[in-house]
């Protein structure tokens, strides 16, 4: 039996009744390379022993250096998270962007700068639902603020649709889905979560800071590892601690300081589900959309 089938068979055995407690990668890599957490349902012991044997915790990148050991703790909505950095070295960082190669949608504006601006400490989304603030951790993710930066200088994600709503009731989850330049929105696209900028880049800050409500981190597919590209999610559940304990390789960049109630009104609206089966987003089948259109108008990183 190989992966895929034990998977299946372990979600059919235990999803009535059951709320997502493990997750793997995308069924297919070059399907949905950049679409987080593919969710199966299934119960923890049988699933999660499935995982675990197949995709195994990776560690941080290794094209990522020097982050500062003596970097302060970021503010989050329930109060102080303490950061801690995922490497340390000499007091220079170097980016290292590399060109995506996979033949996923992209809208290319070039390729980020290797020295980072370390002065960067807020990060501002203004859509149609409300203004979100997130309160960067610059020194523990320099190269992911980076390239949020300069695709905000580019206005790459100007008037782009925030794809994918995970909720717990579906998933286990609670995560709102961002950032895929070329996103429909409308839970009907199966492209939906491939787009991303035409390059890719290593993970950062792993474990750095926990993925509780208001935790904003990276996306990509569980099994890629260091393929970050733009989109990016953001926690509005607790239960999304599950993914670090699982291994997986989120980037946390940053904690949400305004706009939190934004994000609960877009949960509470609940999902278009995916050609109507809600389980077709577990299965990794396609997103499952927001049914509150979420539009960014502009993204704005600030010192």
């Amino acid at each position: 039996m190989n992966v895929e089938e034990a998977l299946k068979e372990a979600m059919a055995a235990h999803v009535a009744g059951v709320r997502a407690t493990a997750l793997t990668g995308e069924t297919v890599r070059r399907r949905h390379r950049s679409h987080v957490t593919r969710f199966r349902v299934a119960g923890a012991a049988a699933l999660t022993a499935v995982v675990a044997a197949a995709f195994p915790a990776v560690a941080a990148s290794p094209v990522v250096t020097a982050l500062r050991p003596d970097a302060p703790p970021v503010s989050a909505p329930g109060g102080t998270i303490s950061v801690r950095p995922a490497q340390t070295g000499s007091a220079a960082v170097s980016c290292v962007y590399r060109k995506d190669t996979s033949g996923m949608p992209a809208k290319n504006v070039g390729l980020p700068p290797s020295k980072p601006d370390m002065k960067a400490k807020t990060m501002t989304l203004d859509t149609n639902r409300g203004q979100i603030v997130i309160k960067l951790a610059t020194a523990q993710a320099p190269c992911t603020v980076n390239s949020f930066e300069f695709l905000a200088k580019k206005n790459y994600f100007d008037n782009t649709r925030c794809h994918r709503l995970a909720t717990p009731e579906a998933t286990g989850l609670g995560m709102l889905q961002c950032g895929d330049p070329l996103a429909k929105g409308d839970g009907k696209s199966k492209k939906d979560g491939a787009g991303g900028p035409g390059y890719l880049f290593g993970d950062e800050n792993l474990n750095g800071i926990p993925y509780t409500r208001g935790t904003v981190a990276m996306a990509q597919g569980g099994e890629d590892a260091d393929s970050n590209g733009s989109q990016f999610w953001i926690s509005f559940s607790d239960e999304n601690t599950q993914l670090a304990a699982q291994g997986e390789p989120y980037t946390p960049f940053g904690v949400v300081v305004k706009g939190m109630d934004v994000v609960d009104k877009i949960a509470k609206g609940g999902i278009i589900p995916f050609d109507g089966d809600p389980l077709n987003d577990v299965r990794g089948e396609g997103s499952n959309a927001p049914k509150l259109p979420v539009i960014i108008k502009n993204v704005t990183v600030s010192p």
